[in-house]
């Protein structure tokens, strides 16, 4: 049997005058997949997709909309490296192309 799951998205649900975690993040039209960067760049996430499991393992990792992070090795093979926080984390394909980033 195929397990469903509702997908959510860890950014800002609420009105655009309400505050959300003490910050409101909006996605802009030049947002692209954390998979989808090329080069080495400092990136600010602004929007998360999936499932629970997913954003709560963002979240623990510090990859929350908001936060900058830094790609170190662009996905290449299966894995994309970055730097958040002063720590080096890798990704699988999944978890980069739920990421959306903009140039930090």
């Amino acid at each position: 049997m195929k397990k469903m799951f509702q997908e959510i998205f860890c950014s800002c649900t609420k009105k655009h005058n309400e505050q959300c975690a003490g910050r409101l993040e909006n996605c802009p039209d030049n947002a692209r997949p954390l998979s989808k960067a090329c080069g080495c760049e400092r990136l600010k996430v602004c929007k998360i997709r999936g499932d629970r499991q997913l954003c709560a393992r963002m979240a623990q990792l510090g990859v929350l909309p908001g936060s900058e992070i830094e790609l170190i090795c662009p996905l290449q093979s299966q894995n994309c490296m970055v730097r958040i926080m002063g720590s080096t984390v890798s990704l699988d394909q999944l978890s980069a192309d739920n990421i959306f980033v903009t140039p930090a």
